[in-house]
């Protein structure tokens, strides 16, 4: 574990305090979950894209996701002391207290809230409030209950494009449901891929994520494929009604080939070398795909 000595004083206390806040704020999530609050505003435009509420949308659903994030750590902090994934974080180091991480998030959250009032519409405020809610305090103690804590997390986790579609249109239309359900989707191998590759930290903290009784098994193995192989015709749907074209039809048919492809390994061998390779294609499945839809509509 880091240590927590602080600095004495001056500019290396604020540095050090600084580096602390962004930790808290779990930029690289934070990062993809603005990404894909400007992927669905983006992709409901119609005509020119305005670029201020695109940004500001962007900074807003960033400072949700961190605001849900600091809340998360707080909730945790007991928890991430003894994973050696987590051990390293602001609060299980003394970096910041609890008081401090509690004021963060309330302010980041207040700030997101105002963007989003300001430059969306009430409804998109509010859904992203619902969003908050459900990741802070009903998906992260349900991590130590069972594996549905998988199910009401990929609802928050696949809420940020479906809030751009909101932001760009005020309205919940079939195109937008298609564009959270693939999200939505994704998220299951996502999530336990992650599990599996964290399974002995998992274990330590009490959080049970797998599904079929919580085991890196076979079942385990064949439900990540069969997730995964029903995002390649998710990925044809906005083709299918007209939000995108053939060429990003093509693109994420080759991705969610591709990203299957990688769920064999893990159902062969059960090691965690496929599951880490699932975890990784995870992650570069979402933008690319959600990237091509954009370049496609253009």
């Amino acid at each position: 574990m880091a240590s927590s000595i602080q600095p004495a004083s001056g500019f290396s206390f604020a540095f050090y305090k600084a580096k602390a806040y962004v930790e808290l704020l779990k930029v690289r999530l934070s990062m993809l979950v603005a990404f894909s609050c400007a992927f669905g505003y983006a992709l409901a435009t119609k005509g020119s894209v305005n670029w201020e509420v695109l940004v500001m949308l962007f900074t807003g659903g960033f400072l949700l996701s961190g605001a849900s994030g600091a809340i998360n750590q707080v909730i945790e902090r007991d928890f991430d002391k003894v994973m050696t994934r987590t051990q390293n974080r602001p609060l299980p180091t003394g970096k910041l207290t609890v008081q401090e991480a509690n004021l963060f998030a309330g302010i980041c959250l207040l700030v997101s809230l105002i963007i989003l009032w300001i430059y969306t519409n009430p409804l998109t405020v509010l859904l992203s409030f619902v969003s908050m809610i459900l990741y802070s305090f009903v998906y992260t103690p349900l991590k130590r209950v069972g594996p549905v804590a998988v199910f009401v997390g990929a609802i928050p986790g696949a809420l940020p494009p479906l809030l751009g579609w909101i932001a760009a249109t005020g309205s919940i239309s079939h195109e937008a449901l298609i564009i959270f359900g693939i999200q939505f989707i994704w998220q299951f191998p996502h999530f336990w891929a992650i599990a599996w590759v964290a399974d002995e930290d998992y274990k330590k903290a009490g959080f049970k994520l797998l599904p079929s009784g919580g085991g890196k098994d076979h079942n385990t193995a064949v439900q990540i494929m069969i997730y995964t192989l029903f995002l390649i015709p998710l990925g044809l749907l906005p083709a299918k009604f007209g939000i995108t074209g053939l060429d990003s039809a093509i693109v994420a048919t080759v991705c969610g080939a591709a990203f299957f492809a990688q769920t064999f390994s893990l159902l062969k061998t059960g090691s965690r070398q496929s599951a880490l390779r699932i975890m990784f294609g995870s992650f570069l499945y979402l933008p690319i795909v959600q990237i091509a839809y954009l370049l496609d509509k253009i």
